[in-house]
Formats: structure tokens, sequence, C-alpha cells
């Protein structure tokens, strides 16, 4: 079941998941919502969109833009329309 972790704590777990370019994307329901903090980043992928980030928050340290989402996708990308990613560190296993 893919797990992600930073700093000893899960922030997201599911056997609901979906991999794009090597990434696990997490459905909404399988992230520890009280380790998230709405960013004011966004970047657009060619063909995904614009995706919108959150700051992780553990324990008082912040990783800043550690997660990225597509809150509404190009059609191509529909299927992980609100799904999680990671990256800066963040531990994501399969």
């Amino acid at each position: 079941m893919p797990k992600a972790t930073w700093n000893g704590v899960v922030l997201a777990e599911g056997d609901k998941y979906e991999v794009v370019e090597g990434n696990i994307y997490f459905p909404p329901e399988a992230l520890n919502k009280e380790y998230f903090q709405q960013s004011n980043t966004h970047t657009t992928c060619p063909w995904k969109g614009v995706a919108s980030y959150y700051d992780v928050v553990v324990n008082g340290k912040v990783n800043k833009d550690a997660a990225w989402y597509y809150p509404a996708p190009k059609d191509a990308a529909k299927n992980i329309t609100g799904y999680v990613a990671f990256w800066k560190g963040t531990k994501v296993e399969s």
C-alpha cells in the first residue's frame, strides 16, 4: 500500500492511487489533512494544466510546496483531479 512520509509522520496512505510520470498521486481521502497548508504557488504543465501546492507542516517544521495537485486538470489528466503527489524530501513508498 503506497505511503508518503516526512519527518516521521504519515502524510498519505491508501490502496487507491494513480501513477503519472512516475509519481504516485493519492486521492484526497488518503491524506492526513492536518499536515497540509494551502500555498499560493501555482505552476503549469502543458498536458495536465495548472497545479496548486500545499506546504507540509510537521511539528512546526515547514516543507514549502512539498505537495501538489491539479484541482481542474485538462481532459488528458482528469483521472488525477484533486489527487496529491509529493516531492522535496517527502518519502513515497509503494
